[in-house]
């Protein structure tokens, strides 16, 4: 999907999208993939790329255009001018690099010293499960689809030319290029036979990680030269291969990839693709992404369906299941372990993901839940706490909080089986009572109801604000075990942002340990612990973060002095002219002070239905899904992080969000869309109805629930699943 021509027509009838007479109606037995580009999000800030890929699949192969840089967090930019070759794996919307392992780069002819290729842009697609490129200056038609654990790659050639592979196994995405001679800590390269290459690589990005490899051809291979080393420091090798094609002039490879052994990769790749069918292996991966695509029956013009269903898309790239096909997977004990369930999930991205994105699995395919926990619980028993930020099996300590303890807490509060649940609680309990990693120091935020800026240098404040949450959901779980003192302990805990909270200043402000708040102060300082300015905030400042009280909006509004008075506060946030003081690249899509473009700001705009204006959320809503979600390359404001970006705009086209994620409860917006019905697991249905939605009917003039009057602000998960029709009636009146 991908003629250049589309993104300029789409942005430019974007704003007459909700006017346009509607398409087809989308059945249940749609081509569903038909409304997902893969190259939403590619350019700017997005960091998505446009591999093929399987849903949940441990492999994403596909191009890379650049490396070394946060631009290059997914290894491709569109529009750059040239492909350097083709990895096997890929994050999806991240802010950090590492993966795009196993580098492979076609050409036809002669070697030449430089290997990269400018391609043709029109011949450049991607579907799910699909990637195509024609390489101009290598002269080689690339075609590459994929199953959970192997690439598949089909390239054809000039025959009249020499078939050649450029097979790199230093590369992989890494911050800058002095990484890329030393990010490899050990690597082995077996040849086999003439069509077999196996091995395994150690290395070391954001975290350390290993995997094994096996590397089939479909034909032989008559030479190969190993290429020099281009530093010291290397520690793989690249060789050139040159295959006899027998008078044809296409080649099939298959990468296999595990993380336990070289055995375990074969017996991925004969379980998943046993032959060189590359036809039947797309037509498998499409089939699984309608099976996913399918989960939302949604009506509307062809541009709202590819912006819903590419962000549906986005959803389930991750998390990863690196489990072997017989369960076995490697976890942060760095030893072969069987999984519970015989699935491992990985690139959970949880500081990002249990705001929307876990709570849209428990809508959409809650099979896949009880899978999630019990990796969150197979991890915790191996590390000694629950995953803050896990990549392949490894923690990266990145970001704040814990928050695998709010998804398994949704899963447990929504009565979700597969799991135990005294497992889960004890491993919850353990990950935030017990100091197991450097960004605990529960002694310090016990003794003093905060962390104070004195004693802990980064991110002290954003650090009370983020472990209340997680506090305060672990106070609803023991509570719901019978565990009052548990509880009380806990629920205590979920307070404690009221302790950095300044009435001076209107917001959450660090103090030290004296009690002293610190001085001087500038609310709309940026700051970033994981880069050089530091700071008491977490990509982000004090005016956005005073708002991340999610599980106690209400408690925040008294705090303030009132609905009024809280509304003026929250009215600062999203009119005020002033700018942040300092910049940072994960800090976008501004509104005054509100960053949509970073996961904390999220639920933010479904604070006015509590201070009793829900039309003012309505049109902000609008406002976010229309200028921050756009059809083309460019189109999103920030990092998809792991589908979190994509879950906040599902949520919101439908008409509600989950501001407090473990409540069971949605706040009501206003829909995108002007249908959607959610065929769910248990036979019933849920369906939406935006009547009279368009581009100036943007406001929710009344709401009705099976028929009956609705007004209040939340609808609730046990609504969605007991079956029921929720119509909206839109109108342009912004009086509330």
């Amino acid at each position: 999907m991908k003629q250049l021509f589309i993104y300029s027509m789409i942005a430019l009838f974007t704003v007459v999208s909700c006017t346009t007479p509607k398409e087809k109606t989308t059945s249940k037995d749609a081509d569903y993939t038909q409304f997902v580009d893969p190259f939403i999000g590619t350019a700017f800030t997005g960091h998505t790329f446009p591999g093929a890929t399987y849903p949940l699949g441990m492999v994403q192969p596909g191009p890379e255009t650049g490396n070394f840089s946060w631009d290059y967090c997914a290894g491709y930019v569109y529009g750059d001018s040239t492909i350097t070759g083709f990895s096997q794996t890929r994050l999806n919307g991240t802010g950090v690099a590492d993966l795009g392992d196993l580098l492979m780069q076609p050409f036809s002819g002669d070697k030449r010293n430089n290997l990269h290729s400018k391609y043709d842009l029109m011949s450049e697609e991607a579907t799910p499960g699909y990637y195509a490129v024609y390489l101009t200056d290598n002269d080689v038609k690339v075609e590459i689809t994929a199953t959970p654990h192997v690439a598949f790659h089909k390239y054809t050639f000039n025959k009249n030319k020499s078939a050649n592979i450029l097979a790199d196994f230093q590369s992989g995405l890494v911050w800058s290029k002095e990484h890329i001679y030393q990010h490899i800590l050990a690597n082995e390269v077996n040849f086999e036979d003439d069509k077999t290459i196996s091995g395994y690589t150690k290395r070391r990005q954001w975290v350390e990680r290993e995997y094994y490899f096996v590397i089939e051809f479909d034909k032989p291979i008559i030479s190969k030269e190993e290429l020099a080393k281009q530093d010291s420091r290397e520690k793989a090798p690249r060789y050139i291969l040159t295959f006899d094609i027998q008078d044809n002039d296409e080649l099939n490879m298959k990468v296999a990839l595990s993380s336990t052994s070289i055995e375990g990769a074969k017996a991925n790749m004969a379980a998943e693709v046993s032959d060189w069918d590359f036809k039947s292996v797309h037509e498998n991966a499409v089939k699984e992404w309608n099976r996913y695509l399918s989960r939302i029956h949604v009506e509307g013009t062809d541009e709202q369906k590819v912006n819903f269903y590419t962000a549906m898309y986005h959803l389930y790239i991750q998390p990863n299941n690196i489990a072997d096909v017989d369960g076995k997977y490697v976890g942060p004990n760095r030893k072969v372990s069987q999984s519970t369930d015989g699935k491992h999930y990985s690139t959970l991205s949880q500081w990002d993901t249990f705001r929307a994105a876990f709570p849209m699995y428990t809508l959409l395919s809650p099979e896949l839940v009880p899978e999630m926990v019990n990796s969150m619980l197979d991890f915790s028993e191996q590390q000694g706490h629950l995953p803050i930020w896990g990549l392949w099996g490894q923690e990266t300590y990145t970001m704040i909080g814990n928050h695998s303890v709010p998804m398994i807490v949704d899963a447990y509060l929504k009565s979700f089986e597969g799991f135990d649940n005294e497992r889960a609680y004890n491993e919850i309990k353990k990950s935030i009572v017990t100091s197991t990693h450097p960004k605990s120091n529960w002694d310090l935020y016990d003794k003093y109801g905060y962390y104070p800026y004195d004693l802990v240098k980064l991110e002290s404040v954003s650090r009370v604000m983020e472990c209340g949450f997680d506090d305060y959901a672990t106070a609803l779980m023991a509570k719901a075990m019978g565990n009052d003192e548990d509880f009380e302990f806990f629920n205590k805990r979920s307070h404690y942002y009221k302790n950095v909270y300044d009435k001076e200043s209107k917001a959450v402000r660090p103090k030290d340990s004296k009690g002293n708040f610190i001085s001087p102060f500038d609310p709309y300082e940026l700051a970033h612990a994981d880069s050089q300015i530091g700071g008491h905030y977490t990509e982000g400042n004090a005016r956005q973060y005073t708002w991340h009280v999610l599980q106690d909006i209400p408690g925040l509004i008294d705090l303030m002095g009132g609905k009024d008075k809280a509304g003026v506060i929250l009215d600062s946030l999203f009119y005020t002219t002033k700018e942040t003081t300092g910049t940072l690249s994960d800090v976008t899509g501004l509104i005054g002070q509100y960053a949509h473009g970073n996961e904390p700001s999220h639920h933010v705009t479904y604070i006015y239905p509590y201070l009793d204006r829900p039309k003012e959320a309505q049109k902000l809503i609008r406002q976010i899904c229309t200028d921050f979600y756009k059809a083309q390359p460019d189109g999103l404001i920030g990092n998809d992080d792991c589908g979190q970006m994509s879950a906040w705009f599902l949520f919101s086209s439908l008409g509600f969000y989950p501001l407090d994620p473990v409540s069971g409860e949605y706040v009501i917006g206003a829909p995108q869309v002007p249908e959607a019905t959610i065929p769910l697991a248990n036979g019933k249905r849920f369906s939406m109805k935006a009547e009279n939605l368009s581009v100036n009917n943007l406001y929710v003039d009344r709401i009705e629930l099976n028929g009956e009057a609705y007004d209040k602000k939340t609808i609730s998960y046990k609504d969605i699943m007991n079956g029921a029709d929720l119509v909206f009636y839109m109108t342009d009146n912004d009086i509330e």
